[in-house]
């Protein structure tokens, strides 16, 4: 059973987290997800539990329970919606005139 967890706070690791949720059962894994650039935690992450039984007494145990001044919020994670292909993009325009310059309207001699 795979469990989000979310509210966690910003210097909770996988281990705090994985510990947190051993009291209820055997935790095959721990992931808290982090910003690819700087590595901060970003307030979540997911608990993966092999047995069903011990994921829902530990998601009715655990939601609610305050972490630092923050209250968690758990429930079972579901499959994210499939987005369909696609990726990249992103429009452009057409091409802009070139700016400035000595040739071209606008320019005016002065006598």
């Amino acid at each position: 059973m795979r469990i989000y967890v979310g509210n966690l706070p910003f210097h909770v690791g996988e281990d705090e987290l994985r510990k947190e949720f051993e009291a209820w059962g055997k935790v095959e894994s721990a992931t808290v997800v982090r910003d690819r650039y700087s590595g901060q935690s970003r307030g979540f992450g997911f608990i993966d539990m092999p047995n069903r039984e011990e994921g829902e007494a530990a998601i009715s145990g655990l939601k609610g329970k305050m972490l630092d001044d923050r209250t968690l919020d758990i429930n079972e994670a579901h499959p994210r919606p499939d987005r369909g292909p696609g990726g990249g993009g992103g429009g452009g325009g057409g091409r802009r005139p070139p700016q400035g310059g000595s040739k071209g309207k606008g320019r005016q001699k002065r006598w």
